[in-house]
Order: structure tokens, then sequence, then C-alpha cells
């Protein structure tokens, strides 16, 4: 039986590691919205589908990239967290 201490560190570990698999998708996301943007005020076009499109291409690569990296981290997260250490 686990422990609630166990419980909770598990928990608090699981926060952790959200936060970190998700941070590089969300800063390329972020990255790239800002340099849409800045093309964007430079050229004045003011297109709905050029603000969203790259965004999209950018985050699908930086995912298909770093899949083995958050895979690797969930697999090992999961090992962790059912052989109770």
């Amino acid at each position: 039986m686990i422990s609630v201490e166990q419980l909770a560190g598990l928990a608090q570990e699981a926060l952790l590691l959200a936060l970190v698999l998700s941070l590089p998708i969300v800063g390329i996301a972020a990255i790239a919205g800002f340099v849409v943007a800045i093309f964007q005020a430079a050229t004045q076009v003011q297109d709905f589908t050029l603000a969203h499109l790259p965004r999209v291409v950018v985050v699908s690569l930086a995912l298909a990239l770093l899949a083995p990296w958050l895979g690797a981290e969930l697999v090992a997260f999961a090992e962790r967290a059912f052989s109770g250490g």
C-alpha cells in the first residue's frame, strides 16, 4: 500500500514533469508567434491564416523532434510510480 506522503510526492513530481515537458513546446510556439507578429507588423499583412499556420507547422515539427525525449521521460516517471519509488 502506498502512503499518503509517497502519493503526495508522486503528485508533485507529476505536476513538475507536466511543466517541464510542456515548456519547450510552449516556448517554441511563443517564439514562432513573436516572429510572425514582427513580420506582420513590418509588412502590414494582417491575414488570419498567416498568423496561425507557421505556429502550427513549427509546433508540429517540435513535437515530432521532441517525441522521443517526451516519451522517455513519461516512461521513466511511470516506472518510478509503479515500482513504488
